[in-house]
Parts: C-alpha cells; sequence; structure tokens
C-alpha cells in the first residue's frame, strides 16, 4: 500500500515539494550517465567505422570514396548478417516486446526492457558505422531512457515522474551525442512529451545541461556543421514562404513511408534475409553513389557549403531517402534524426536551384540549411525545438533565424494539419494517437501557474 501511495506523487516543481530531494537526485544521475553513455556510444561508433572502412573515425564518406568495390559489399554484408543475429539474440534477450520510446512514455508509464533497449542501441552504433542509412542519436536517446526508468525504479518515484524522466533522457541523449543541450531539452518536451509546461521544463533542462556537459569530457565541444554566415534577403524570405508548402508534403509523404516500413518489420526467418538483401543492394549502389553510406551527417555538410552539384542532388533525393527507409524496414535499428534532416537539405538545395534561375543571389547551401530545418520541424511536429537545434548544431549567429522561424512554422502547420503524426509516432496505431491527443487536451494549461 506503500508502494502505492509513493505512486501517486506529481513533479515536484520546487525543492521543498514532497519527494523533491529523490526526483531532482534522479535527473542529475541521468544527466551524468546519459552523458557518459553517449560519448561512449559516440567513440565506439568512431572506432568501428575506422576499422571496417580504414578512414576518418568522422567521416564515412571520405573513406567510402576510397574503398573497394569488395569492401563496399562486404562490410554491409557484414552489417547484415551482425543485424540479423543481433535481432535473434535481443528477441530472447528480454521475455517483454520491444517499446518505442514514445508509446513508453505515454502508454507504459516509461517502462521499457532495459536489456533489449540497450542491445538494440549498440547494434545500431555498429549497423550505422558500417554503412546502414540510419540516424546515429537513436542509441544515446535509447541510453538516456533506459538509464530513466532504472533510477526512477531506485528512487520509487511516481508513473507521473517517470514518464518525464524518460522523456528527459531521451532529450539529453540527444543533447549530449550532439552538443546541443538546449536544443535536446526542447526536443523531450515538445517532441517526446508533446508539451512545453513549467513543471517539465527545469527538470528537461537539467538533464540535458549535465549529459552534455559531461559528454564534453570525451567529445569536442564544436558545432556539428560547419556553414557560413547567410546574409537576410528579399529572395531568401520569399522562398520560404514560397518553398514552405512543397516540404510539408514531402514531409507527410517521408513520414508516411517511414510508418510503412516500421509496420512491415520483418519476423522469423526473414530477420536474416531481408537485411542481406536491402544492405548487400545498399553496398552494390554506394559504389557509385558513397553519400547514401551511414546517417547523412558528412553528405549535409557538403549540401550546407554547395559543394554538390545539380545532378548528384536529384540522385540522392531519390537514392538517400529511399536508402534509410529500406534500412528500417529489413530491421536495421536506427534513428531518423540526421537521415530526416539530410533529406530535408537535399530537397533544399533541390529547389534552391530552380529558385536561383528565377532569382538569383542566394548562396545553395542557404537553401539546404532552411530545407532541413522545415523538413526537421514537419517530420517531429516540433518548430521551436527544430530552430534552436539548427542554431546549436551550425554554431551560426542569427543570420539565418528570421527564414528558419518562419518555413519551419508554415511547413510544421500545414504538414500537422493532414497528418496528426510525427517521425517519432510511426508506430502508434489511430487509436492511440485519438488516445494521447485526449489525454493531451485533459492536462492543465500551466503556462504562468507553477503546478
Amino acid at each position: 500500500m506503500a508502494k502505492r501511495a509513493e505512486n501517486t506523487g506529481a513533479i515536484p516543481t520546487t525543492l521543498a515539494s514532497p519527494g523533491a530531494s529523490r526526483f531532482w537526485l534522479a535527473v542529475c544521475l541521468i544527466g551524468v550517465t546519459t552523458g557518459l553513455a553517449a560519448a561512449a556510444l559516440t567513440r565506439l561508433l568512431e572506432i568501428v567505422q575506422h576499422v571496417v572502412w580504414h578512414g576518418s573515425g568522422t567521416n564515412i564518406l571520405a573513406a567510402a570514396r576510397q574503398a573497394s568495390f569488395a569492401r563496399h559489399v562486404t562490410v554491409l554484408l557484414a552489417a547484415a548478417i551482425l543485424t540479423g543475429a543481433g535481432q535473434l539474440l535481443l528477441k530472447h534477450l528480454s521475455s517483454g516486446n520491444g517499446i518505442d520510446t514514445t508509446a513508453a512514455i505515454w502508454f507504459h508509464a516509461g517502462r521499457m526492457p532495459a536489456w533489449r533497449t540497450l542491445g538494440s542501441a549498440v547494434l545500431s552504433i555498429f549497423d550505422v558505422a558500417m554503412g546502414a542509412s540510419m540516424g546515429r542519436e537513436g542509441a544515446p536517446k535509447q541510453a538516456g531512457a533506459v538509464f530513466a526508468n532504472l533510477f526512477a525504479d531506485t528512487g520509487r518515484l511516481s508513473d507521473e515522474q517517470r514518464s518525464l524522466l524518460v522523456a528527459c533522457g531521451a532529450g539529453a541523449g540527444m543533447g549530449a551525442a550532439y552538443g546541443v543541450p538546449l536544443g535536446g531539452a526542447l526536443f523531450s518536451l515538445e517532441v517526446m512529451r508533446g508539451k512545453l509546461a513549467l513543471r517539465f521544463v527545469l527538470p528537461a533542462l537539467l538533464a540535458s545541461l549535465i549529459a552534455t556537459g559531461v559528454s564534453w569530457i570525451a567529445l569536442p565541444n564544436t558545432p556539428t556543421y560547419i556553414i557560413p554566415s547567410f546574409p537576410l534577403s528579399a529572395s531568401g524570405m520569399v522562398w520560404a514562404i514560397v518553398a514552405a508548402p512543397f516540404f510539408a508534403f514531402a514531409s507527410i509523404l517521408y513520414l508516411r513511408l517511414v510508418r510503412w516500413a516500421d509496420k512491415g518489420k520483418p519476423r522469423g526467418w526473414q530477420r536474416f534475409i531481408a537485411p542481406v538483401i536491402v544492405l548487400g543492394l545498399l553496398g552494390v549502389a554506394s559504389v557509385r553513389f558513397p553519400e547514401i553510406l551511414g546517417n547523412g551527417k558528412d553528405l549535409s555538410q557538403l549540401l550546407f557549403t554547395d559543394q554538390v552539384g545539380l545532378r548528384l542532388v536529384l540522385a540522392l533525393l531519390l537514392l538517400k531517402p529511399l536508402a534509410t527507409i529500406l534500412c528500417m524496414r529489413s530491421g536495421v535499428p536506427g534513428g531518423l534524426f540526421t537521415p530526416s534532416l539530410t533529406f530535408g537539405a537535399l530537397l533544399g538545395a533541390g529547389l534552391g536551384y530552380a529558385w536561383s534561375a528565377l532569382w538569383p543571389g542566394v548562396p545553395l547551401g542557404f537553401f539546404a540549411l532552411l530545407g532541413a530545418g522545415a523538413v526537421l520541424s514537419a517530420t517531429t511536429q516540433g518548430p521551436i525545438s527544430t530552430v534552436v537545434l539548427m542554431l546549436e548544431l551550425t554554431g551560426r549567429d542569427r543570420s539565418f533565424i528570421l527564414p528558419l522561424i518562419l518555413i519551419a512554422a508554415l511547413s510544421t502547420l500545414i504538414a500537422r494539419s493532414i497528418e496528426p503524426r510525427s517521425i517519432y509516432d510511426a508506430r502508434l496505431s489511430d487509436e492511440q494517437i485519438e488516445s494521447r491527443q485526449k489525454m493531451r487536451e485533459q492536462e492543465p494549461n500551466e503556462i504562468g501557474i507553477p503546478q
């Protein structure tokens, strides 16, 4: 009965609130452990990437361009075998089914199978390092969620507190992986928890701040993307308005393909066959188009600095998202953040080439940058976190913030009017989406009203 009584605890808003010491200690411990995990997972990715591609541990594209046909195919087939064996092991590692982080937060009080989740995180790191077209942020997000569960159990925290802490842990993983403390905190609230409320803000900020600070002990405190300063212009502002619907509809299509891929993941013996077929084809295609390998970070960097020609942009606009969707369909674990950003950058660059023929004078990297922000915002349905993330990821001044806010808001508004899901809701059924919306509406409005 005592344990049941404890599970009614609300989120403590001050240090004097009942149970505040246990809750805030858990937040700090989540930050520390998630930061350490993010640093370790990032180093693991770099080591594996260096070993299998014989190149820089941070630039898979440069290494793949120098690799032989045999290495391309061999490495991707090895990743396929590892994926099949890993999925079989994970299936028997836990008696429970794997639970998506978003579903866990909303419908399972944040509870997730620890060993299976961590195993999937490590497997995704190996796959991405070997060239699978998935994001690396999925692993630290999963690690943060697992640590949040652990410390919620240890502190005997309530279900409401656990759900928030799992969202904070996932956001802290994002913050630590990319060195974006504020963006990680906003991501945990706006995208994972789905609500920017006062009682949620401080735990999210503290967890992400600590995790990012800890990760900087081992990881460089530098921007993910190095870009020039883009001057504000009338042409860029008008393009943001005109292009927003294109990004919105492209994001809806991309999101529905993600949902199709997630619902059709292989089962039984197909867990071995599907990765071999998909990753084998990816290995062959990557000989001609090495840009389709990995999460897309190196490709986005080239797009932001106008180093990709029109023909290659058009080819990769089809091939890169197709590689991500098929990898996901075949059961390869991983995140979707950077692949979505890269898809947006490619679409932005393509539309930018067309716009420059009508109204020249704007750097093509500017269009790629705004496209990345537009697709991220529309696919995550998190315009505020997206704007902050783009600023932190680039480390730039405010030169592009006005058109970025404009295109993020417009593309998200249009996409949300048609499709209620984000890419992180892909596993949720229509009934769960409706139930979640009702739960959000029933929560009190806490703007300016601490509770």
